[in-house]
């Protein structure tokens, strides 16, 4: 099943193995009409319906006990027009796919997030990002897409067709219906220059504002139990091509970042005691490096050492208080925390539920190596988060509700709204959606 979340005997388990479900069944359609078909039979049958991607996500949101739909065969360009700079992806298409055909075409996203497992629909759908002054989400890279409805009715959708489903369905949670085709922007394929380099926690966040200003992409890691970080910055490069070198690569992306991490994480696990030291080693072992390649060598890594996360987008301007509010809990608590906290940021977008809807904003995500504890952590972060009016990233973990959604996200109820004509039936509905729309 390569990276595609599964089980054994009908059950489905996603990738961060915190969440399963047992559909069912399972359906595979390799066409649009095939897609119709089993939403209209799921109908009469009186079964919920979800597609599901990967299972990257951390949340129930791709959970059904009814007619699971898996988009393996639902992949491929459609079309490529370079008078509109524009490609018509299938939804099943991974993203490391895409990336690689654009590549091959000459082309490329703007930009994208670190992880490419994922299939097209499904990081939109849950508003997977990167990090970028100017550029936004995947999804707010979207310029088209066609969403298959409750009824089986196929529905274009762009700033010109059906806007008012575009505004929504561009991060539509699988709850409006199921998209099958995006349509992505595009751009002649780039350069991009990455630098690296540790930097004390402080003056990073002292100096935030100005890093965030002059780079096209900055984020950061911290280190709990430390007060380091590690920055990386990538710009756009007139060349030339620097790529990391094959065994420099293999030593700090491969061994470092996965191999000693995840022994790492086995030792945090069984002696959490451990911890601290393992964090100031860790630390300081990626050392400063700069290279330069094609965007999606340069903004993706592969992430082999499996994990549990929480990701809340803040308004941009309450990071720096936000993040020493998160250091202090932790120096406080007796918590011991192996993995680091990622810090990145995205420009306001149009997009109804897009976490970064209608204002700037910055992300910090939280992990826990897969099957250790992380309530407690997650708990105390959460309320952080909440207390700056923060927005959870729909895939990664959280505790929040339409109560809540309502009252951080302005334009809730044009979402719930459309909904309610789409998909009057809920046909879409699992538990996820009840708590985080409503029922």
């Amino acid at each position: 099943m390569s990276s595609t979340a599964s089980g054994k005997n009908g059950t489905w388990r996603n990738w961060g193995g915190n969440v399963a479900s047992r559909p069912a069944r399972e359906v595979a359609p390799a066409s649009v009409e095939e897609l119709s078909a089993a939403l209209r039979q799921a109908a009469e049958d009186g079964l919920t319906v979800k597609a599901v991607g990967t299972g990257h996500s951390f949340t129930s949101i791709a959970a059904t006990d009814g007619v699971l739909i898996r988009p393996q065969l639902l992949t491929g360009i459609r079309k490529i027009d370079r008078d509109a700079m524009t490609v018509t992806v299938e939804a099943g298409t991974p993203l490391k796919r895409l990336n690689l055909a654009l590549a091959r075409e000459g082309l490329s996203l703007t930009n994208m997030g670190d992880i490419m497992e994922q299939t097209v629909s499904g990081a939109t759908s849950t508003g997977t990002h990167g990090t970028g002054r100017e550029s936004a989400s995947i999804a707010a890279q979207i310029k088209g897409l066609e969403l298959v409805t409750a009824d089986g009715s196929v529905l274009a959708c762009s700033e010109k067709e059906n806007p008012d489903v575009f505004a929504a369905a561009r991060i539509g949670l699988g709850a409006l219906g199921i998209v099958t085709a995006i349509t992505f922007a595009v751009e002649p394929i780039f350069l991009l220059s990455a630098r690296e380099e540790p930097m004390p926690f402080d003056r990073v966040l002292a100096e935030f504002d100005e890093l965030w200003a002059e780079n096209e992409h900055f984020e950061f890691y911290w280190f709990p139990h430390t007060g380091s970080t590690n920055t990386k910055r990538n710009n756009r490069s007139a060349g030339p091509e620097k790529p990391v070198g094959q065994i420099a690569g293999w030593f700090e992306d491969e061994f470092l970042s996965n191999g000693v991490f995840q022994v790492a994480q086995w030792v945090g696990r069984a002696a959490p005691a451990a911890v601290p030291t393992i964090a100031q080693i860790s630390s300081k072992a990626l050392s400063a490096r700069t290279y330069t390649d094609i965007p999606y060598k340069v903004f993706t890594s592969p992430r082999r050492v499996r994990f549990v996360e929480m990701e809340y987008a803040v308004p941009r301007e309450a990071l720096a208080e936000t993040l020493r509010e998160l250091k202090t809990m932790v120096d406080r608590s007796g918590l011991r925390i192996s993995f680091p906290v990622e810090v990145r940021t995205a420009p306001a977008d149009d997009i109804a539920l897009s976490t970064a809807s209608g204002r700037d904003t910055a992300y910090i995500a939280v992990h826990m190596f897969r099957g250790t504890p992380y309530q407690a952590y997650f708990t105390a972060a959460e309320r952080i988060f909440t207390a700056h009016e923060g927005r959870p990233h729909w895939g990664k973990v959280h505790t929040r509700d339409a109560e809540y959604f309502s009252g951080v996200y302005p334009r809730f109820g044009e979402f719930t709204a459309l909904r309610d004509r789409l998909d009057p039936d809920r046909r879409f509905q699992n538990d996820y959606l009840r708590r985080v729309l409503g029922a």
